[in-house]
């Protein structure tokens, strides 16, 4: 059965807790999912059996701490609280049945109707069709990759995400991710997954497909929850736009491997296969891709739109805030140490 873990923080402590709705069970020792991860694969421990062993703490009300009435705020369910740069937040995209016709269509929404050109990003996304899911101990077609940046780039539940002064837009974008620990052997191993919004600049990505690398460096948000031992194959869910209190936009999700052209295996080994990925110590959130945009059915989002991602069997949906941050024409200096 899979078991559901938040990271709590209040003014002065840290705390990892079990969820067993509508509570949360502190576990004791414990402050952060990371060093339990450690632990466990420096003992040879399943995190599963070592976190409910440890599960006998303070129990919270779950929905006090969701509502923002505790002294007890979410926390990304991962971090490495000590030193963020451990910690690589990266993603693949063109992996969901969907997601391509979404780009495919933003990429040639200026193009003439007579002539239609396939894209790079959809021949990317065919070669995944052909060659995604390879046979068990062979290796498939590499998924289009991109890195979004070192931990500090995560944002928590509610927390606001921010359009920086130097983007042409902010756009949410619906995922499941992977939380990967790398042993002291250089073996990745999977802590669990957690819903996510991997928020990115499609205006600026729309403008060419080369911009891929720069919309993606924006901030992001994953939780409340991290599920060990989820399943992936068929997973279900929602995402929708918030404005003033009223739904302006919400579409049904589609994520897991009967969704997507690439096998999760196949994800792993194309992000793993970097010596540079596999440093003793090192933490990984992967974002898996999406298959529903905003963006892509003209939806602008502005200052103060609340963003909402929920899977079903990733516990409570994960809600964050757009802030827009005020344009500069300021230039960023650099100056001589010469």
């Amino acid at each position: 059965m899979a078991m559901h873990l938040v990271q709590l923080g209040s003014a002065s402590a840290r705390r990892v807790a079990l969820v067993e709705e509508p509570h949360l069970r502190c576990l004791v020792g414990a402050a952060s999912i990371y060093e339990l991860a450690l632990y466990c694969l420096e003992h040879a421990l399943s995190l599963g059996e070592y976190a409910r062993s440890l599960a006998t703490g303070e129990v919270l009300t779950y929905d006090e701490v969701y509502g923002g009435n505790s002294e007890w705020k979410l926390l990304t369910p991962v971090d490495v609280p000590e030193e963020p740069s451990r910690l690589l937040v990266a993603g693949t995209g063109l992996t969901h049945l969907g997601s391509a016709r979404q780009r495919q269509a933003m990429h040639l929404a200026d193009a003439p109707k007579a002539d239609v050109p396939m894209t790079d990003s959809m021949r990317m996304f065919e070669w995944g069709v052909e060659r995604g899911r390879p046979a068990e101990g062979e290796i498939g077609v590499a998924p289009e990759w991109f890195y979004k940046g070192d931990g500090s780039v995560l944002r928590a539940p509610f927390a606001a995400l921010e359009i920086p002064d130097h983007a042409e837009d902010g756009g949410e974008e619906a995922e499941l991710a992977g939380v990967y620990v790398i042993a002291q052997d250089g073996t990745p191993w999977l802590v669990g997954m957690a819903q996510g919004n991997e928020f990115s600049d499609h205006k600026f990505e729309k403008r060419n497909y080369l911009n891929l690398a720069g919309s993606k460096l924006r901030e992001c948000s994953l939780g409340p929850e991290l599920v060990v031992g989820a399943g992936f194959g068929d997973v279900r869910g929602e995402v929708r736009i918030e404005r003033d209190g009223s739904v302006i936009w919400q579409k049904s999700i589609a994520s897991g491997e009967e969704n997507m052209c690439h096998s999760l295996a196949n994800l792993e080994h194309h992000h793993f296969k970097f010596a540079g990925h596999r440093q003793p110590g090192g933490v990984h959130v992967h974002f898996f891709g999406a298959d529903a945009l905003s963006f892509g059915d003209g939806v602008v989002l502005r200052d103060g739109d609340v963003m909402v991602v929920a899977f079903e069997g990733f516990g409570r949906a994960l809600r964050n805030v757009v802030r827009e941050v005020a344009k500069t024409a300021q230039p960023v200096r650099v100056r001589s140490l010469a």
